[in-house]
């Protein structure tokens, strides 16, 4: 059994650091094997070949056992290499369910009533940077999974009712249940030792079958040139020896006495369709042996999927450890079999090592001033970012017209679902927004996940957002990738932001990871210049952006009146966008000259943007807010009076230009001069000015000038509108009583505050919300006000909360704006989890309760968890708020 030693013993400090280092240098790719195992490649639109884009019917859950997966794989609790050549993941039985546990269940928006969403429990508990030391846990019932009473319970509900969990079902109740931990280390950079761990926490003994699966991924069964070449497995005794004829040799081993199950990764077509198959051992048959007993794995023990089938009898509150080990053993060709594994000695000194290293790492990560709480929260919130990496491949162009060895898709597609998107192909490791609900690449979430990944690996995070900017993603026209659903979709522009974030927080020397973005961002703002701006008038549409419920009608979809819509939250993002990119040239101008002229061209952009907010009628002088406006056919303007982050986002448009700037940028310098002179109309953005710290001038550039800025900030941090205890509402909460609504064309649309889910279905999918709490655009709002703080010290404070008779700094605002947001995760007076709601399991089990999930977004009155529930990469920059708080 693999215990824990004494913290005292002398492995190297910093070996994380190190192997950091290597892998950034080239010297040892530490990255090369990770957690990019998918954990749902079923029901994504890269397996959906349906003629009018029904993904979830189209490859559904339950043909997930039985069918070859196109583009990538998944599993629990998996591994794979950056190319997924192999994948390892865990499967269970608990000798009552009709299926193996390969893979988690979950219903999507048809079946779920409130999008796609997962019925189980699993959490990522550590992961250093490489991961060279990862844990991850699992709960599984004793019971028969409630397949069937999850789907029916759920059908039967709708939009006003919760959603039907697995707890509901009580199959939870007096503990029995499978307490599941795998725990990875490794050796060398292809070299991974596993600690299975299965805990009985019945009051009962109990049986689990506990099957580690090796496979290839699936690559010989589309008929593409050179691909025609099948790898191999074997089981020889209690080990899996694969070939491959560009891997190597690799090798699975354990421990005991398991039973290798052997098969191949092919489609059981005779199962779903009536048709012959290409194997007559196909990728359900150790499903179909270990549960019903079937001759459907390989005499031969030879094919392109295997496991280890252990059978483990363990006592009431007892358990047992497997130990396993998966090795690259030789380069190609690779005639002779493999050395036995280490699984004594040498293997648990590589366990203890590495799980000391990881302590030690993220000791120098997570400030000593953090609570015990507050620094178990960062951790998970760090390794849940590290395991939702994932590896991603899709050919758009070969999707759309199929595979020579395949069946063509429908003519339609053609036209249809990302056809534009062509040029695009991806075969990469990506930060996936959510690795069960969102297994697929979102950008502006990626932009969020980089700057709290960028805590422990800039590396990675710098090579993420390089990544979607590359030519083989960015479009043509400028144009960023959304996400799989809807490439052409529009995501706010946070790139810049984030690409700044992460250049200061590794130190700000990679100037040439800023310039290698500025030229692409470049391109990118000439698009939504060009293309989201259609009168030409530097306000901004852009549909969606994220918040596309927060409005009385569907912004992405055809306006109910002729005309446009100009919107606050556009025009704010491009005024911050066009300040992002104003800071990237100035800092490259100091090293390179020729990007002075960059920086005032975007000066210039950003005054245009900003001032044409208050002339074009976003501004209301009289609420002292930023409304979107319906521009009629005629010229008519009709303010949609809705308040709420819309409104707010306009805030974020803000920077300093210090005296030191503008001494060693003369022609800026200049610049500025020359529109204050002749240009006086953009004084209120451009123009204020004071002393700084070191006594010299600044100036400020924002969209919100500082009179605005403290009438804008009494709407915001008003209690009754969009203060909570948990940080700011997206809606104000004064649309309670006061729902606002407007007659377009003949239809009346209102919107009301609702705190979680919206009951209104008008926007489909996952996009029905209102008043809920957002980690990002939270943290956004509390950059700008340390932004505020930066310039005018102490001497701006405003009254906190609204009406409290109190005033703090702009600084002590962030602060407890930031304390209210750590809150949601850590236990309170009561040792309760505001995320976990009224859920007495979570709540109070000591099985449960300090095990965190990041939800998608969080209701806003009293902060339970909604959403995508068990790890949304975005909720990681808690950790980001914890380490700055605390610094």
């Amino acid at each position: 059994m693999i215990t824990d030693r004494s913290s005292s013993d002398a492995s190297p400090p910093d070996a994380e650091r190190l192997r950091l280092a290597q892998a950034d240098s080239g010297e040892q790719d530490w990255r090369a094997w990770g957690p990019y195992l998918s954990e749902r490649a079923w029901g994504t639109v890269r397996e959906d070949y349906s003629e009018h884009g029904t993904a979830w019917d189209y490859f559904p859950h339950d043909h997930a056992r039985s069918r070859a997966y196109r583009w990538n794989e998944d599993g629990m609790a998996g591994v794979c290499d950056e190319r997924q050549t192999f994948a390892f993941a865990l499967a269970l039985w608990n000798g009552k369910d009709p299926i193996l546990k390969e893979r988690m269940f979950g219903l999507g928006g048809d079946g779920g009533n409130h999008g796609e969403d997962v019925k189980e429990y699993w959490w990522y508990e550590d992961s250093t940077p490489t991961h060279s030391w990862m844990r991850w846990r699992y709960h599984y019932p004793q019971a028969a999974f409630p397949y069937d009473e999850l789907v029916a319970v759920n059908a039967l509900r709708g939009r006003d009712d919760t959603e039907y969990e697995l707890v509901d079902t009580g199959i939870f109740d007096d503990d029995r249940y499978w307490a599941v931990t795998v725990d990875y280390a490794k050796a060398s950079p292809t070299d991974l030792c596993m600690v299975v761990t299965v805990a009985n926490r019945g009051d009962r003994a109990a049986t689990l079958h506990v099957l580690p699966t090796l496979w290839f991924r699936n690559t010989w069964s589309w008929g593409l040139p050179g691909g025609d070449r099948i790898p191999k497995l074997t089981g020889q005794g209690t080990r899996l020896v694969g070939e491959h004829r560009v891997f190597g040799q690799l090798l699975l081993e354990g421990d005991g006495g398991p039973v290798p199950l052997l098969c191949d990764n092919d489609t059981n077509a005779e199962r779903l369709w009536g048709l012959p198959g290409r194997s007559p051992y196909p990728k359900d048959g150790i499903n179909d042996h270990v549960v019903n007993g079937a001759a459907t794995v390989n005499p031969a023990r030879e094919g392109t999927k295997g496991a280890l089938h252990y059978v483990l009898d363990v006592p009431a509150g007892g358990q047992r450890q497997i130990r396993l080990r998966l090795t690259r053993t030789a380069s190609p060709p690779a005639a002779a079999p493999p050395p036995p594994a280490d699984l004594s000695d040498g293997f648990e000194a590589v366990v203890w090592a590495r799980r000391a290293e990881a302590n030690r790492f993220f000791a120098g990560v997570i400030p000593p001033a953090a609570t015990p709480d507050e620094a178990l929260v960062a951790r998970q919130a760090i390794a849940g970012l590290m395991w939702g990496k994932q590896f991603y491949h899709f050919d758009v162009k070969r999707w759309l017209e199929g595979d020579p060895g395949s069946t063509p898709p429908p003519a339609g597609r053609r036209h249809g679902r990302n056809s534009a998107w062509w040029h695009m192909t991806s075969f990469d490791v990506i930060s996936m927004p959510d690795p069960w609900e969102y297994p697929w690449y979102a950008a502006w979430d990626l932009a969020f996940h980089c700057v709290s990944i960028a805590r422990v690996d800039p590396g990675f995070a710098k090579e993420q957002l390089l990544l979607l900017l590359r030519e083989w993603y960015l479009h043509p026209n400028g144009q960023i990738p959304a996400y799989e659903w809807a490439f052409g979709d529009v995501n706010p522009p946070v790139h810049a932001w984030a690409a700044l974030k992460v250049f200061e927080i590794d130190g700000g020397r990679d100037y040439e990871f800023l310039a290698r973005v500025m030229h692409k961002l470049l391109l990118n703002f000439t698009w939504w210049v060009n293309r989201k701006d259609t009168g030409g008038n530097n306000v901004f549409e852009g549909g969606f952006l994220g918040l596309d419920n927060v409005g009385p009608f569907d912004r992405s979809a055809a306006l109910p009146v002729a005309g446009v819509l100009e919107q606050s939250d556009g025009t704010g993002w491009m005024g911050m966008y066009a300040l992002n990119l104003l800071d990237m040239a100035i800092v490259l101008a100091e090293h390179d000259r020729t990007w002075v002229d960059t920086a005032t061209k975007f000066f210039e952009h950003f005054a245009y943007i900003a001032a044409a907010a208050y002339e074009q009628g976003l501004w209301d002088e009289e609420d002292a807010f930023f409304y979107d406006v319906l521009r009629l056919a005629d010229g008519t303007k009709v303010p949609l009076k809705v308040r709420s982050v819309v409104g707010l986002l306009p805030l974020a448009a803000t920077t300093r230009l210090t005296a030191r700037t503008l001494h060693h940028l003369p022609e800026l310098g200049a610049r500025l001069r020359w529109f204050l002179t002749n240009r006086p109309e953009y004084a209120q953005v451009i123009g204020t000015r004071r002393l700084g710290p070191d006594g010299r001038q600044q100036r400020l550039l924002s969209m919100v000038g500082p009179e605005q800025v403290v009438r804008l900030l009494a709407r915001m941090l008003d209690p009754d509108e969009f203060l909570s205890d948990f940080g700011l509402r997206t809606l104000s909460r004064a649309h309670l009583d006061k729902p606002f609504s407007v007659t377009l064309g003949g239809q009346e649309f209102s919107v009301g505050y609702e705190p979680a889910e919206s009951t209104s279905g008008l926007f489909g999918g996952n996009s029905n919300w209102r008043g809920p709490i957002w980690m990002p655009t939270n943290f956004l709002l509390i950059s700008a006000l340390r932004d505020y703080a930066a310039f005018f010290g102490d001497d701006l404070q405003v009254e906190y909360p609204t009406r409290s008779g109190v005033k703090h700094t702009l600084d002590e605002i962030a602060d407890d704006l930031s304390a209210r947001l750590i809150a949601l995760f850590t236990q309170d007076d009561w040792g309760r989890r505001p995320i976990y709601g009224a859920c007495q399991l979570f709540q109070t089990h000591p099985d449960w309760r300090d095990l965190v999930a990041f939800p998608e977004y969080f209701h806003g009155d009293n902060g339970a968890g909604l959403g995508a529930w068990h790890q949304t990469g975005w909720t990681a920059l808690v950790a980001d708020l914890i380490l700055t708080l605390r610094r």
